[in-house]
This record gives structure tokens, sequence and C-alpha cells, in this order.
């Protein structure tokens, strides 16, 4: 997947995990953060749990799973 690709999933996870997480958008430069930091946290923990997705779906899968971990994490300290 190039570039252009990896930019459409990391928008779509972000934008995807703020309404899974119940918040509002926060624009697409947020998401498209929040989708790379996602997608390398799911990454992370997939591989901790030896989880194997593959193709675009399961890419964005894995961003999404991680998008929602760090956005929890970020509540979390929060409080």
């Amino acid at each position: 997947m190039g570039l252009i690709g990896s930019i459409i999933i990391g928008i779509l996870a972000g934008f995807i995990a703020n309404k899974i997480m119940d918040r509002s958008s926060s624009g697409i430069l947020w998401n498209l953060v929040l989708g790379i930091i996602g997608g390398f946290a799911g990454g992370f923990l997939f591989d901790l749990l030896n989880i194997n997705w593959g193709g675009t779906i399961g890419q964005l899968g894995t961003a999404i799973v991680g998008a929602v971990v760090v956005l929890w994490v970020a509540a979390q300290l929060k409080k």
C-alpha cells in the first residue's frame, strides 16, 4: 500500500476511533495523527498477542483498535 492509501487508512481509523469512544470530531489532521499512532499501537499489541490480520481491512482494524486504546489511555491519564 502506498503513502496515499496509508493516509486514507489513518484518517478513517482516527475518525472511527473517535466515534467509538464517543468523542466529537477533532478534525482531519487529528484523525490522521490518531490513526497513525493507533496503527503502531495496534500493531504492537497484536504482535504481543500473536494476532495477524492481513490486507487493507486488517490494517484498518488494527489501526482502529490501537487508536481506541490510545484514546482510552489518554482519557485515563486526564482523570
